[in-house]
């Protein structure tokens, strides 16, 4: 049997086009090949529990081996293999419509992901690394004779009688000079490692040695030998095709470790398994965060039926989600580009709604079951949580009876019970609930302290998403306002009506702004007088809430550039009430009074930290010089 023929796609040379659009992926055929390869064997496997095919299924496997000298790779099954017709429909004809129309479109095109798999071109990504590609397949059904056909990257291919004496596949690739970095042992084992490392049929890489026990030595010692054994890359069964009522907690925490053997263990985890309306497994795993989370992306890897796809999946998962490390397996993601870019369709938008349910489902179950325990966790998954909150309208339904907001007294509250613990205290004349929060507890020490003694409670928020969190509760809750410590004066933080009464006269209070503005001498703070207790600092610098949390969202790229670029702004507030302004109007020396204000002033600076360089060694000597 021979015979000579066209591969049929209506066009002159389709190779060329494969080569030049998919370079930039090239390891991607040895996934193509081994997948078909599973596939043909699982295929045998399935035809056998139907009867429809009765010889022996003998020990299934793919193989994959290499010849350095020869320059060769070559991937081998005993699955269902193909008779020389089998070919011609198989390989030879690319089943698509519209070739011309195809190469035409492509011949421009800069993602080579567009080329392969929305085409079904898989086998033919072997020409991206080879030559000359042979096929040597013998068939499953009875009376079949062994196929060899052989292509060297033109249309022209060849068929003639093969040589396989039993049942499956064998694909060689001869490979090219610009992809002999794949004719290596270890260049091999890092892409099956990759994208076959899961895969449900056993697959074999050349061999290893190991150790076993050889009996005891003439002395009662144990013996050892070594042993060569088949190097089986992949673990047929993961956790994921398993029932979790099969599973615990050592496997999850085991296939943790082998997913991110450099990481702490996880928090806890979720077992995704459904089957309707579309087909999803997998396990989600909650890392510790912390307040770093720009770092944690990436984590989790997408399959299609065991076959590792990308870690890529925003498509799939919402984006809050994409801090969390894990798998998922699901047949029914629509995939182009070789399996590798998603499609955003039904099933992709029931799939992320689900996922959403799920981990809000679970972290609901750990609140309930044990609060003291979710408690402790609150540090590492609280910005995940605040996260999905504020991108994710359907998890802050979910997630608002389960979120907590923690006070500088290391107290943990809900929303309903924070609003409970506050409202007596920090609603304003207007009616208006206002919450106020720490961002830096130790640099806002002084400011906490002085809200403390007027009976407020502090929040600490100062996580990095705690600004776009803050803003979004203002939003949702009713009447409620939100005010960083150091906004303003502990007096002035929430608007009461008894407020209290300025000692000085209008006169007074004219002299005494013009005195600080002239010590101060600097047109970024602007002076202003209130009457304040006599308890509270002489002075005391604030930033405007509004445009300091403008300025913060613009420092995390949060489209407030144009507050970015504008320069800082700060208000110093006089306490006409306290002694020490007293002092400086009776005092009639001008340097006195220039320096008293001078130095209120820069130690209202020390204490937020805003005095610094030259300026803070300038505030010691003056304040040595003063004593």
């Amino acid at each position: 049997m021979q015979e000579k023929g066209t591969i049929s796609i209506h066009t002159e040379n389709i190779f060329p086009i494969i080569k030049k659009f998919l370079y930039s992926d090239t390891e991607i055929f040895l996934r193509e090949l081994v997948s078909n390869a599973i596939d043909a064997t699982q295929k045998i496997k399935r035809l056998s529990s139907l009867g429809q095919y009765n010889g022996e299924l003998g020990d299934l496997r793919v193989e994959v081996s290499f010849d350095e000298k020869a320059k060769t790779i070559t991937i081998s099954d005993n699955g269902l293999g193909m008779t020389a017709e089998e070919i011609k429909k198989y390989i030879n004809q690319i089943a698509f419509s519209g070739a011309t129309e195809f190469v035409e479109k492509f011949k421009e095109a800069k993602d080579a992901n567009e080329i392969i798999g929305r085409f079904g071109l898989g086998f033919y990504s072997a020409f991206m690394v080879a030559d000359r590609v042979e096929i040597e397949t013998l068939s499953y059904q009875e009376g079949a004779e062994p196929a060899h056909w052989t292509c060297d990257g033109s249309t022209e291919f060849e068929i003639s009688e093969g040589s396989l004496a039993e049942r499956g596949t064998e694909i060689t690739l001869h490979i090219n000079k610009d992809s002999e970095e794949f004719l290596s042992q270890q260049r091999l084992q890092e892409i099956l490692d990759k994208y076959c490392k899961f895969l449900p049929v056993p697959i074999k890489f050349g061999t290893k040695t190991e150790t076993e026990d050889d009996g005891e030595d003439e002395e009662g010692k144990p013996k050892y030998k070594t042993i060569e054994v088949d190097n089986i890359i992949n673990d047929t069964n993961p956790i994921w095709t398993k029932a979790p009522a099969d599973l615990k907690d050592e496997d999850y925490l085991n296939f943790y470790k082998q997913l991110y053997p450099f990481s702490e263990d996880p928090l806890f985890w979720i077992h995704l398994n459904v089957d309707y309306p579309f087909n999803l497994t997998g396990v989600l795993y909650f890392p510790k965060l912390k307040n770093d989370f720009e770092i944690q992306r990436n984590k989790i890897k997408l399959f299609s039926r065991q076959v590792f796809i990308t870690d890529e999946v925003k498509d799939i998962v919402p984006e809050f989600l994409m801090l969390l490390h894990g798998v998922i397996d699901s047949p029914d993601i629509p995939l182009n580009v070789s399996r590798s870019f998603l499609q955003a369709d039904s099933s992709v938008k029931k799939i992320n709604s689900y996922i959403t349910k799920k981990v809000a489902d679970k972290l609901a179950e750990l609140f309930k079951a044990d609060r003291k325990a979710y408690e402790e966790k609150w540090t590492d998954i609280g910005l995940f949580v605040k996260y999905g909150m504020v991108s994710e309208e359907k998890f802050y339904d979910k997630a608002k009876d389960f979120v907590l907001l923690s006070n500088t007294k290391n107290e943990n509250f809900t929303l309903s019970e924070y609003k409970d613990k506050v409202t007596p205290e920090q609603t304003d004349k207007d009616g208006q609930l206002v919450y106020i929060y720490t961002n830096d507890p130790a640099k806002q020490d002084a400011f906490i302290q002085s809200a403390n003694k007027k009976g407020y409670d502090i929040l600490l928020m100062n996580s990095p998403i705690d600004n776009h969190f803050i803003g979004q509760l203002e939003q949702k809750l009713e009447k409620t306002s939100f005010k960083r410590v150091d906004a303003d004066v502990a007096d002035k933080l929430i608007k009461k009506e008894d407020a209290l009464e300025h000692v000085l006269t209008e006169e007074q209070a004219t002299k005494v702004k013009g005195i600080f503005d002239k010590a101060i001498n600097k047109p970024a703070y602007k002076v202003e007088l209130e009457s304040l207790n006599p308890d509270e600092l002489p002075v005391t610098v604030t930033m405007d809430e509004f445009m300091r949390r403008m300025k913060e969202m613009a420092a995390m790229g949060g489209g407030m550039g144009f507050y970015g670029s504008m320069p800082d702004n700060y208000k110093v507030i006089v306490n006409g009430n306290h002694k020490l302004i007293s002092r400086i109007l009776n005092e009639e020396n001008e340097e006195v009074q220039s320096a008293l204000s001078k130095q209120a002033f820069d130690l209202a600076l020390l204490s937020q930290g805003l005095l610094t360089g030259a300026e803070l060694t300038e505030f010691v000597n003056r304040s040595v010089n003063l004593i």
